[in-house]
């Protein structure tokens, strides 16, 4: 691979693309994404440029614009083929053309042409698209400006369209970015996983910030921003005036209403998490698992955090309940033929072989394993759990969301992306489709806090009989617009759009009431609303609504029926309506009123995003070259040891010695794939370690590794046990003191192992608990109460 930098391409040519400034305008948890993309054709010929780049998955991408000089071309949103067939009629005519498409194998990917830019000629492209900011577990809202487009691997077989990706080394255009917020809510704080300048409030009660990156940012990586306010659960209903010049009765042409929901589960019924499940575990071990979590120093590999978060997540598992997991890449295998039970031999067994697990399985191919996971049968009162981890690089995202939605009735499922670039269109396609829910892992974040918090949402008793009713004045019917709920998270916000059909005389009053079972508890929370639509907000929430019918509709296309070409009839004429894009639409700009065509034969430049499709390559073969190196460095001295010269393998050896010689050293430093044996063996953290020696049933047994965990000899912590408990119940409670005492910042991560191992201790009805803790907290110089262990 060249490396380049500058204004030069991988192919050391003139990039067309100077600069993106981005505006982000949040009003509480929707943003509005405002890019502007300045091209300038510094060469001597008439120039087509493509641009391949990332969006979020569930984007409503809702304008497109090019300017010229003074001159403007706003485009329309047309049938895709029919928007191509324009634009290559206006390139091949010497017409200024502009056309932007939703890749037809993946929502998240966009390609963005520009033709018949004149020499010396500059085009600045807008485009805008508008999101709903999901939140984290910290309550944070996050949003996403995605610079990596990871390759999405292809097998050789298959015939599938993937976008055409230029990488470079260094990306040669640069990022400016403004944050404006309005919210009803005060604003707390807002955090970037890059630099910014202070923010800035506008107002005295804090409900209107400014911030901007810090100048001199280049664009190679995401920029991740967390905005936090007071109360982020405060339940919403936002009512949007439809457009004027809309026909009264179409979705655009009527109010549009947006409620936002956090429900909230009885204290009783939360304290009380599931015993029983099958927990099935997809960890992606394609070669890309084999690079750093992230670019800081001393910095996991993927794969290794994936090894450290499944210790965490066996050792939390309830007793009895089954699980098993695979490893898939161009393959895929699993621990056991089929899930097993929950017990201290299945346990040790599986942690075994999670050891020796590693990015050793080439491609990725997600789509077999969960066929054959889903071909297993279910276990009778045991609710099947996915969770999948990956970094997201699959060039078939719409045929394994079809997958796991044709399955939803028999299981939920849990996704995990892994590193910049993971495609968000699979990863939140998946917990979408599969009742479950996403997370994304990027920058310094660890991976075990969110998959613990995951696991939670997977313990929790499941929520069903979810219905939506609606409660309006005479006069008024509501069409909801969003697919059914059919899974509910405590404290995870639900969605639901619909459209306000009629007029009332009178009440200007509305309510909605979502009634579940949980635990054959009967719930309802419901929300009061005005029917008066709120200030201008620029049909924000109709483009919302109207993404969220055109992809439940994509979905139902997909699946085959009768009905097909009118579904996508309907698709078409919505997104035409709406002005948002979808699969089978683009927008398509051409400068009709230029004086003078374009003449001349032209040359195409792709512009480069993030060179990690290249240095993934690179890292995998250094990997592969390292090791054989090693291998080689190796057989050659015992093949020497054997006197073995004037052998045939010794003449081998000569033709190998001579291959190596020619090339350069084995890098050792290298950011993805150092060589293990090179470097020292890393410090296991001192909680992966005590949770390491627990056993499946939740306590611990006095050891050595265990006292030097606590930091004290085996004699101390023997000596000082009471002598009315056994050596497993004092193993125990030292454990948990340390755990509430020592990591207490961490307990997201070990919530379960102590639950484990409190539930373990009242099953034992030890004599001289009390004492017991007491001695303890003296022993570790601690001060923890019973009550704070859960004994």
């Amino acid at each position: 691979m060249v490396n380049c930098c500058g204004l030069v391409s991988d192919r050391n040519v003139p990039v067309p693309l100077k600069s993106i400034s981005v505006q982000l305008q949040v009003q509480d948890h929707v943003a509005s994404v405002s890019s502007s993309l300045q091209y300038v054709n510094e060469e001597e010929r008439p120039l087509e440029a493509l641009f391949v780049f990332p969006l979020p998955a569930d984007a409503a991408v809702c304008h497109f614009s090019a300017k010229i000089g003074e001159q403007e071309i706003v485009a329309e949103v047309q049938d895709k083929q029919s928007a191509r067939d324009q634009y290559d009629d206006a390139v091949s005519s010497g017409q200024q053309a502009f056309l932007l498409e939703e890749s037809d194998a993946s929502s998240d990917v966009f390609k963005l042409s520009i033709g018949c830019l004149s020499p010396g000629q500059t085009a600045i492209i807008s485009i805008v698209y508008i999101i709903e900011l999901s939140v984290q577990a910290d309550h944070a809202l996050r949003f996403s400006l995605p610079a990596v487009l990871n390759p999405r691997y292809s097998p050789a077989a298959s015939a599938a369209s993937v976008p055409e990706v230029s990488s470079a080394c260094v990306i040669p255009y640069t990022l400016s970015l403004s944050v404006d917020v309005r919210s009803s809510d005060r604003i707390s704080r807002l955090e970037s996983s890059c630099p910014l300048d202070p923010l800035v409030f506008l107002h005295p009660d804090h409900t209107h910030a400014t911030v901007n990156l810090s100048a001199g940012h280049r664009f190679d990586k995401d920029v991740e921003l967390f905005l936090y306010y007071e109360n982020t659960h405060q339940p919403t209903a936002v009512v949007e005036a439809g457009a004027p010049t809309a026909q009264p009765g179409c979705l655009m042409g009527d109010p549009v209403l947006m409620i936002s929901l956090y429900p909230e589960f009885p204290a009783d019924v939360m304290s009380s998490l599931a015993s029983q499940g099958e927990f099935v575990f997809v960890v992606d071990r394609s070669g890309s698992m084999e690079c750093r979590m992230h670019h800081g120093k001393d910095v996991q590999m993927r794969i290794e955090s994936a090894r450290d978060t499944l210790l965490l997540l066996l050792k939390s598992l309830p007793m009895g309940c089954y699980f098993n997991i695979y490893g898939f890449g161009s393959r895929f295998e699993s621990f056991f033929p089929q899930s097993v039970v929950y017990s201290e031999d299945t346990m040790e067994e599986a942690l075994r072989r999670v050891k020796d697990m590693d990015a050793d399985m080439g491609g990725t191919e997600i789509l077999q394993p969960l066929k054959h996971i889903y071909s297993q049968p279910c276990h009778p009162d045991h609710p099947r759990q996915l969770f999948i981890f990956t970094d997201g690089e699959v060039w078939n995202t719409k045929e394994v969301l079809d997958l796991v939605k044709s399955h939803v009735y028999s299981h939920r499922c849990f996704s995990f992306g892994i590193g910049e670039g993971a495609s968000t269109a699979l990863i939140t396609g998946m917990a979408r489709e599969g009742s479950g829910h996403a997370q994304f892992i990027t920058g310094t974040d660890r991976m075990q806090p969110k998959v613990m918090q995951s696991l939670r949402f997977a313990l929790q008793p499941a929520v069903d009989n979810i219905s939506v009713d609606w409660t309006v004045p005479e006069g008024v019917t509501v069409d909801t617009l969003s697919p059914p709920i059919n899974t509910l998270f405590q404290g995870q916000r639900a969605l639901i759009y619909a459209q306000l059909k009629g007029q009332s005389s009178g009440e200007a009053e509305g309510a909605v009431t979502v009634k579940y079972r949980l635990k054959d508890q009967p719930v309802t929370n419901q929300l009061q609303f005005t029917l008066k639509p709120t200030e201008d907000t620029g049909l924000t929430i109709h483009r919302l609504a109207a993404r969220s019918v055109i992809r439940s509709l994509e979905l139902e296309e997909r699946a085959g029926g009768a009905d097909a070409e009118a579904v996508r009839s309907r698709i078409v004429e919505l997104s035409v309506q709406a002005g948002v894009s979808s699969v089978h639409t683009a927008f398509i700009g051409v400068n009709k009123d230029s004086k003078q065509t374009v003449k001349g034969p032209l040359l195409q430049r792709r512009v480069p995003v993030q060179a990690m499709a290249a240095r993934l390559m690179a890292c995998s073969l250094q990997c592969k070259r390292n090791t054989l190196h090693s291998t080689f460095v190796l057989f050659q001295s015992r093949l020497s040891s054997r006197k073995a010269g004037g052998s045939i393998m010794s003449r081998a050896c000569r033709s190998v010695a001579k291959f190596f010689s020619s090339q350069p050293p084995p890098d050792s430093s290298d950011e993805c794939c150092a060589l293990r044996p090179a470097e020292p063996e890393p410090q296991m953290d001192p909680l992966l370690r005590l949770v390491s020696l627990q056993k499946a049933s939740g306590c611990w047994e006095l050891s050595y590794d265990l006292a030097y965990v606590l930091g004290k000899t085996e004699d101390e912590v023997t000596n000082h046990r009471p002598a009315q408990v056994d050596g497993s119940v004092w193993a125990t409670v030292l454990a948990l003191i340390w755990l509430y005492s020592c990591r207490s910042g961490d307990q997201v991560e070990w919530q379960f192992v102590a639950m484990k191992a409190a539930s373990w201790i009242r099953s034992q009805k030890p004599d001289g608990l009390s004492q017991c803790v007491c001695d303890g907290n003296v022993l570790l110089g601690c001060q923890v109460t019973e009550g704070m262990l859960g004994i």
